[in-house]
């Protein structure tokens, strides 16, 4: 398979461009795009075919669910059974990153929820995302567009990377806003809210728009989730992690590289710093990838300190990232 290439404008994307990327997944074919959080390996959510190919090209195991994307909540409304509070943060905080775990509707193929009998959905905040949706039709079941544990893509130089000749095409939208996954919650009990797994939007955020406290959930629960119950976000290189206040990770420092908000209390090779914890979560996959192809042979990286806002995602993809 030839993989295909087209860069479009995030703000202003060429309709042609996203009318033929429409009509490749409506036709089975597999297509990465760019969302708000990460690239996406987008076919037809309701094709079981389209998204057994999603499952071969990425090597996941089938019995990890995919997200479903819309671009309206009434598509959602078509998918999943929605409550109350599920209607509530979707209108408070969709197009954005927060992905939703509800009871599935009949209609959504059971190999596109991973054998479950809920299903995962989000409206992303992205253009491009939003308009393929429309132009194809149809919700696309869409995980993050590299070979399965690996770092995820925020550019589409790293879809190549991974993804050539196993897609039909790769949408370029440039870097990705958020850098980290989106966070996903299961409203399946409306009495009990489960945090899945933390990313792009805050704990605080969704508790004070519900009013309750999200609960942490148990192992069954928690397989509802993508990203979960795997080894996930790893480089192929050691990540070791840093404590600002405990000793520095022991490694060949002559051939490391470090990344991080603060300066390092032991020289490497190689240092990456960045602004604050958001710039960190931006810029966390590409460091990976970055540092893994440069030969580096460790990655040293900075704990974050606090837990509040994209620190939560940013801590749970570091600690699996390392394996944790």
């Amino acid at each position: 398979m030839k993989t295909k290439i087209a860069a479009v404008d995030r703000l202003n994307p060429s309709p042609y461009v996203i009318a033929h990327a429409g009509t490749l997944i409506k036709q089975g074919k597999l297509v990465a795009f760019p969302t708000e959080t990460v690239y996406g390996l987008g076919a037809d959510a309701m094709n079981p075919d389209a998204v057994r190919r999603i499952y071969e090209a990425k090597g996941r195991p089938s019995d990890n669910p995919l997200i479903l994307h819309v671009c309206y909540i009434a598509q959602a409304e078509s998918l999943v059974f929605m409550n109350d509070l599920a209607r509530k943060l979707a209108l408070k905080f969709w197009p954005g990153p927060l992905t939703m775990v509800l009871p599935a509707k009949p209609e959504v193929p059971l190999i596109t929820r991973g054998g479950l009998d809920t299903a995962a959905v989000r409206f992303p905040d992205n253009k491009i995302a939003q308009w393929l949706i429309y132009y194809a039709n149809t919700p696309i079941a869409a995980p993050s567009a590299n070979i399965s544990g690996k770092p995820s893509p925020t550019n589409a130089e790293t879809v190549l990377a991974d993804m050539n000749g196993r897609v039909d095409m790769i949408i370029d939208g440039g870097s990705v806003k958020v850098g980290i996954e989106s966070t996903v919650i299961d409203l399946t009990n409306p009495e009990r809210v489960l945090l899945l797994r933390p990313g792009g939007l805050s704990r605080e955020a969704i508790e004070s728009e519900l009013h309750m406290t999200l609960e942490i959930p148990d192992s069954l629960s928690a397989k509802r989730s993508p990203g979960t119950h795997y080894r996930h976000y790893s480089p192929a290189i050691p990540v070791r992690i840093w404590h600002t206040d405990s000793e520095f990770p022991e490694c060949d420092y002559s051939s490391a590289g470090y990344i991080g908000i603060h300066k390092p209390i032991h020289a490497t090779k190689r240092v990456v710093l960045f602004s604050d914890y958001t710039d960190y979560a931006h810029g966390l996959f590409s460091a990976f990838r970055r540092l893994e192809k440069d030969g580096y042979t460790c990655i040293i990286a900075e704990w974050p300190e606090e837990i509040s806002g994209i620190c939560e995602g940013l801590r749970d993809r570091i600690l699996r990232s390392a394996g944790d």
